[in-house]
Order: structure tokens, then C-alpha cells, then sequence
């Protein structure tokens, strides 16, 4: 086991970043609810210890507050394992031992200059006067005894502390968001110099050990997976198949709402290039009946997700009479960012999402469950999938929603209306890769609105479809800003779907953010 720094979240929308940022310096690092016990925590046999930000106050009832006996965790060589408090996470860590944190006069939010007081291995090659970003309406007042400042800004003269008897360390800004310039420099001089820890945590490490693990689980067993096509389905096919061989089948469902070429292009990466065992099963016809006239799209969803349930279960009893043997794993490309959702000290939420790529499988399936990247964060996955040797088209592809075009004709769902959107779909991604804008940006797709217009080409009235664009940049999807294109770019692809797509006269371009709308129009 590699060493672990454990995070603590407090309910920090930066929380993720904390531990992508303790990993991006070669230290595995593990998110647990600020609720856990005592006990959860000593299991990970912690180097060090890292308490999220958070949106309370520590003197608001009901407020997380902290377990002192968290402050005085011991490791096996008998050291007091370090700590870093960030914002919420400092106020809640001082609080805990006698400090006062009140209500600041003055909220500080935004960009301020730290000015180090004191010489730490914290902000070692750190330069004077540097960015960090603070976000918080409370402040220290009062240390804890036996603590000092490190540093300030202008606006917080207790920007940073730490203990003069334990290794704890305390910063009121966030140094986890890219607004902190050296943010990344303050985590990995936490994690490997205070914390002393190896740093030998990697993605090329991880797939060698996780194969031997696979290996070690499964024995002589067979192994399904519902493969999507799309990152995290592919990544995990081709990591279980060098693991495993040909004790790995893969279903994949053409629900009839793929994007163009999709169906043919995973049968000939999975099936022809790399010899995996694929069960590919044409259920089109079914899903598009069963969605005739529906406009809703929750309702979509639905009819989507229990169709799937049923053309797996068909695929499974299939894969059951060619083996002659009932496979005993279902592996899934559930990732860490769906786990966190479900152990957040604010939930689970009422309506925690399925952690696989393929729509949704009922418990009763009667499976051992194989989750090779439910560790993982979405780029640690890419990364991968990249030293695994799977194409850049499938490693560096955009999230695509589990109901696929289906949520994207909006209204009713027909095959006019999906091979309107493929072509123009198409048109689009093929353009934004021929502008090399394509890795620009998070998620880039088409949307074929339930509207229709007057056109006029060729001197001949025209009154057809209106398709919109949407491009957004973001980090992991749970904010996203619209991006920016040149306008010769916007006015070509525009020409393109319009000139070459019978039926589509008219294109838009979406120039919402997140929030308030969403990246997906339904």
C-alpha cells in the first residue's frame, strides 16, 4: 500500500482539488466525510492530514466541528501525524483547541498578496508576496496556545500558522484553486516535506498493481462489462483484458441514440484491434419505439435506462450459454468523484446518481461488483488509458450523457430528428479538431431544438430545423463557463451545417454559463 494523506471534507466545493493536487505530487491521497470516525480515519494509516474549506461557520448550530482527537493521531514510529487546516478546516481546527474565530468586519473574497513572517518548511520556495485566493467571511481572533502566524495579507493578519509543539499548520486561503500561484508548491511541501512522505504514488504504478489485484480477485473467473464507448469504459476494458484475457466479456448496447459512426468505430477498436471478447447487440428498433411521442426528459431517462436493464439482462443469458458458465463480476468504470457524491458529509443525497457508464443496473443482477478506477479522478483515468496505449480518440473524447442524443432531439425522439443531429454533431466536432480547439475545451456537442424557422437558399423559402452549438470550458463539469471561438470559426461550422444538412436552416450558439443553466440542455 502506497502512503496515504488523508483529506477531511467539510463541504468545500474545492474539496476534489485538495486531493488531486496532494496526487499531482506523487502522494495517494483519500477523501473522507468530516463525520468519519476516529477509527475510519486510523485505518488508512495516515501520513498526514488535510481539513477541507467548507460553507459554515464553526459557532452556527449544527455546524461540522472537529474531533480534537484527530489533533494528536500518532503514525507507527510513534510521530504525531501533520496536519493543515484550510479555511473552514483551520478556523474548525483551532476552534477545537480553544481558539475564537468571530465574524469578520470586512468579508474577504478574491485575490490578496501573502507576506511569509516566518521562516516554514510550508512555504518553502514560496516567493514574497505571491497570490493566494481567499474566500471566507470569519477570521482568527484569538490563537490557540502554543501557536503562531506565519503570515498575513492586508486584509487577514492571521493569514497562515502553525504550532510550536505539533506539526500542525493552518492557512486561511485556499491554496488548492489555480487563483493561488504557488498553491500547488504549498500542498507538495505538506505532503513531502512535512509529512515526509516518498512520493512514489503514479498512474504507471497503479495499473500494475491494480492488475495484480484483478488478477488476484477474479482467479478463474469470468468478468462482464458494459462497455459505453466512451473514457472510462474503454480505459477499464482494456486494463481488465491485460489483466484478465479472454476471461472479460463486454456488452455493448446500440440504443440508437450513438453518435455517427459510434457503433462501428467500438466494435472495430474492441472486437478487431484488440481481440476483446465483444457481445455487440443491435437494440435500436426497441429503445426508439418505446420513445415515440415522449418530450420529457426525465421520462426519457427512464424508458432509456429500463430498456438497457432489459437488453443487458438478454446479453448477459446469451454470454451465459457461449461460456457455458455464469460470469461471476460485473466491473464498472465508477470513478472517485462518484464515490466522494455518495459519502459527503451533506448526504447522500437524495438522488445519488449510478456510479457506471452503461445507464444503470438493478441490484438484483446478482453480481460481484469490479470498480478498477472507483479511486480514480477523471484525468488520472485519461493518463491511463494513454500509457495502456488506447487511442487519443477515445482517451481525449468529451463526457457524453449515459441517454446519449436522446436528451439532445429535444422533445419528441425521432430518426429524422437523430440524423439531423449526427450530421450536424459531426460537422461540429470534426471542425473544432480541425481548428485544434477540440482539447480547448471540457464538452462540445449539438442540440436540435423542438423549433422550427423561415430560411430562404436558392432564392426558395425554406422553413426547417434550428440547431444549437455548445461549447463550455471547465474543470470537472460542476461549473463551466461557454468558450470563447474566433467568430471566422463560429460563421464556418455554421456554414457548413446549414449549407451540407437538408432540414436545418438556421444555427445558434449557446452563450450560457454554469450556473445558472447547465451543460446539458435537458
Amino acid at each position: 500500500m502506497h502512503q496515504c494523506v488523508v483529506i477531511l471534507d467539510f463541504g468545500s466545493q474545492f474539496t476534489q482539488l485538495i486531493a488531486r493536487r496532494v496526487r499531482e505530487a506523487g502522494v495517494y491521497s483519500e477523501i473522507l466525510p468530516c463525520t468519519a470516525s476516529l477509527s475510519e480515519v486510523v485505518a488508512l494509516s495516515p501520513r498526514g492530514l488535510i481539513l477541507s474549506g467548507g460553507p459554515s461557520s464553526v459557532y452556527d448550530e449544527g455546524a461540522p466541528q472537529l474531533d480534537p482527537e484527530l489533533l494528536h493521531l500518532k503514525r507507527e514510529d510513534g510521530s504525531f501525524v501533520p496536519v493543515l487546516g484550510v479555511c473552514y478546516g483551520f478556523q474548525a481546527m483551532a476552534h477545537a483547541l480553544g481558539g475564537e474565530v468571530l465574524p469578520a468586519s470586512k468579508r474577504e473574497f478574491g485575490r490578496a498578496a501573502i507576506q511569509v513572517d516566518s521562516d516554514s518548511r510550508l512555504f518553502k520556495d514560496v516567493p514574497e508576496g505571491s497570490n493566494v485566493w481567499m474566500s471566507h467571511g470569519d477570521h482568527m481572533t484569538r490563537l490557540p496556545e502554543g501557536y503562531e502566524v506565519i503570515a498575513h495579507t492586508s486584509n487577514a493578519p492571521i493569514a497562515a500558522v502553525r504550532s510550536t509543539k505539533l506539526p500542525h499548520y493552518g492557512v486561511q486561503f485556499h491554496p488548492e484553486v489555480h487563483h493561488t500561484t504557488y498553491g500547488k508548491q504549498i500542498l507538495e511541501n505538506f505532503a513531502l516535506q512535512i509529512c515526509e512522505c516518498d512520493g512514489d504514488w503514479s498512474p504507471a504504478s497503479f495499473i500494475e498493481e491494480k492488475k495484480a489485484e484483478i488478477r488476484d480477485r477474479v482467479g478463474s473467473e469470468h468478468v462482464i462489462l458494459g462497455l459505453s464507448g466512451g473514457v472510462d469504459s474503454s480505459v477499464a476494458a482494456v486494463l481488465l483484458h491485460e489483466a484478465i484475457g479472454d476471461q472479460l466479456t463486454c456488452i455493448f448496447v446500440n440504443n440508437g441514440l450513438l453518435r455517427k459512426g459510434e457503433w462501428e468505430q467500438v466494435q472495430e477498436t474492441f472486437r478487431d484491434h484488440y481481440q476483446i471478447r465483444l457481445k455487440a447487440i443491435d437494440a435500436s428498433e426497441l429503445f426508439l419505439t418505446r420513445l415515440e411521442g415522449i418530450a420529457d426528459p426525465e421520462r426519457k431517462r427512464v424508458i432509456i435506462g429500463n430498456a438497457f436493464v432489459e437488453v443487458f439482462e438478454q446479453g448477459k443469458q446469451d454470454i451465459i450459454k457461449e461460456l457455458g458458465t455464469k460470469p461471476t463480476f460485473l466491473a464498472q468504470g465508477t470513478l472517485y468523484p462518484d464515490v466522494i457524491e455518495s459519502i459527503s458529509f451533506k448526504g447522500p443525497s437524495a438522488t445519488i446518481k449510478t456510479h457506471h457508464n452503461v445507464g444503470g443496473l438493478p441490484e438484483n443482477m446478482d453480481f460481484e461488483v469490479i470498480e478498477p478506477f472507483r479511486e480514480l479522478f477523471k484525468d488520472e483515468v485519461r493518463a491511463i488509458g494513454r500509457l495502456l496505449g488506447v487511442p487519443e480518440s477515445i482517451v481525449g473524447r468529451h463526457p457524453f450523457p449515459g441517454p446519449g442524443l436522446g436528451i439532445r432531439v429535444l422533445g419528441p425522439v425521432s430518426k429524422p430528428d437523430l440524423e439531423l443531429l449526427r450530421e450536424a454533431d459531426d460537422i461540429f466536432i470534426s471542425e473544432l479538431r480541425n481548428f485544434g480547439l477540440y482539447d480547448e475545451v471540457w464538452q462540445a456537442f449539438a442540440v436540435l431544438l423542438p423549433v422550427r424557422t423561415v430560411g430562404v437558399m436558392g432564392d426558395v423559402r425554406t422553413y426547417e430545423n434550428v440547431c444549437a452549438l455548445r461549447a463550455v470550458t471547465s474543470v470537472d463539469g460542476m461549473t463551466a463557463d461557454w468558450s470563447r471561438f474566433p467568430d471566422e470559426f463560429l460563421a464556418h461550422v455554421s456554414n457548413r451545417i446549414v449549407n451540407e444538412i437538408r432540414g436545418i436552416n438556421r444555427t445558434v450558439y449557446d452563450i450560457s454559463s454554469k450556473p445558472p443553466a447547465t451543460i446539458e440542455w435537458e
